[in-house]
């Protein structure tokens, strides 16, 4: 796959086309957008809440629990590790002493230290954790099709589709791809590619970032636009004489119309592009969260969330970044834990200054934890100081939406090698992620053969809400 058709902001030049030209003669939409005025694939959708906001901070490639949020300090020295636990503003709370921002803020936390589930292969461990369901077929390295399952963003849309030129998901600033392996877990799978959500590929502290794109083009106005429109529906309404005549299908008609409607709404909107333009930012806030990929990400990901966008996923590095096979302490202290750490801190603390974090939640998480026994091996070759994949038992992090913070959920056993209480699956993961956003995981779904398939067979994990459960 080539990069050489995307504009500035990481979103696919053809598509955007397709929604800005093709969208004002009143011809399809594109792939990305026409499924904001589709009719819904499950009949009778349940809100279980009212309807919030998602912010996913994906640390691809998998970090050490024993390493963050669960760390072991009365193990054996090879287990361990090197680094220090620390207080953290929630009493008998304690984590990784790189992570002082995170501890300064605990009592905002919900951890939850037994996650569990079989794939220790990153792509159908990916698939397990965006999901909720294990990649059908998974075979070691199996790459992205439209037989998977859909991701949040792709399931909330075919569920609750909207026409307001907002998009129901966006994922940034990385695309998980390495040659020819195409992580799962990024689209909407067997719903299709019109419930896909917009991927950005930019880094968005780059002086290069723009969203010039989302504007109107040049020469068109609001009302230009709006007399165009207008012509159109004269069209239409021609065409709708002489349907009879030609044998169109209302169905097509009605397609037709909200896709025509959908590319009106994003063009004339701005709300979206307005999002983009981070430069408008205060500089204050932009250092807070660090004038680095990460920070700079998880600020977008605020401002995407403000603009309307329900379910945002902040992928922090490129497909392997986490992936801590060789130089495990040295990394995670000098490259990665510091500025998770600074980014995830502002972003609680801004989300709360806007009046946010009640309606936003916010989930830190790899796709699997690594090894507990250093320089170990579970089918990777790995250095003396370098963790393997582990997926049996690792940790999450849950803040905003109703989480109550100040709590630890799950106790791994002594070596943080399996759950020693209730373990979590990436089906109860899910569940919590579809309460939050208002739909029922019971919901059902259709693949692309017309066969029904429940949305996800987890339960929300309920001590995150109520603290007298479990």
């Amino acid at each position: 796959m080539t990069h050489e058709h995307w504009h500035g902001c990481g979103i696919v030049r053809r598509e955007f086309l397709q929604v800005g030209f093709s969208g004002l003669l009143g011809l399809t939409a594109g792939s990305v957008l026409q499924g904001r005025a589709a009719a819904s694939l499950a009949a009778g959708s349940v809100r279980t809440s009212t309807p919030k906001s998602v912010i996913l901070v994906f640390l691809t490639g998998g970090l050490g629990h024993l390493d963050s949020f669960d760390m072991k300090p009365d193990a054996p020295e090879g287990i361990r590790g090197e680094f220090k636990p620390v207080a953290t503003n929630a009493p008998g709370i304690q984590i990784c002493e790189h992570l002082p921002g995170l501890a300064a803020r605990t009592d905002k936390l919900a951890i939850v230290r037994t996650f569990s589930h079989q794939h220790t292969n990153h792509l159908n461990a990916t698939h397990q954790l965006l999901t909720g369901h294990p990649q059908p077929g998974a075979f070691f390295d199996k790459i992205a099709s439209r037989d998977d399952y859909p991701c949040y963003a792709g399931a909330l849309n075919a569920i609750r589709p909207r026409a307001d030129g907002v998009p129901s998901g966006v994922m940034l600033p990385t695309y998980l791809m390495e040659g020819p392996l195409l992580w799962p877990g990024q689209n909407a799978g067997f719903l299709g590619p019109k419930h896909d959500p917009w991927q950005i590929r930019k880094d968005p502290n780059s002086s290069g970032f723009r969203e010039d794109n989302l504007r109107l083009p040049d020469g068109f106005s609001v009302e230009r636009v709006d007399r165009r429109r207008n012509l159109l529906d004269e069209i239409s309404a021609q065409q709708e004489a002489w349907g009879e005549a030609v044998n169109r299908s209302n169905t097509t008609k009605d397609a037709l119309s909200g896709q025509r409607e959908v590319a009106f709404n994003l063009l004339s909107s701005g709300k979206v592009a307005r999002a983009f333009e981070i430069q408008n930012e205060d500089p204050r806030t932009r250092d807070k969260y660090g004038r680095h990929m990460f920070g700079q990400s998880l600020l977008l990901a605020r401002r995407l969330v403000q603009a309307g966008v329900p379910v945002v996923q902040v992928n922090m590095g490129r497909v392997q970044t986490w992936d801590t096979h060789s130089g495990n302490f040295k990394s995670l202290k000098d490259r990665l834990l510091p500025p998770t750490d600074r980014g995830v801190s502002a972003l609680l603390d801004d989300l709360a200054s806007h009046g946010m974090l009640d309606d936003t939640l916010v989930v830190v998480t790899g796709e699997f934890g690594r090894t507990p026994k250093i320089g170990s091996s579970t089918g990777n070759n790995n250095t003396p100081d370098g963790r393997d994949h582990w997926s049996a038992c690792f940790s999450a992090a849950f803040a905003g939406a109703g989480v109550q913070g100040g709590q630890v959920i799950g106790q791994s056993d002594r070596m943080g090698a399996y759950p020693a209480s209730t373990a979590y699956s990436s089906a109860d993961f899910a569940a919590t992620i579809y309460k939050v956003l208002g739909i029922d995981p019971e919901i059902e779904l259709h693949d692309r053969l017309q066969r029904p398939i429940q949305l996800c067979k987890g339960s929300p994990i309920a001590p995150l809400f109520d603290r007298s459960i479990g």
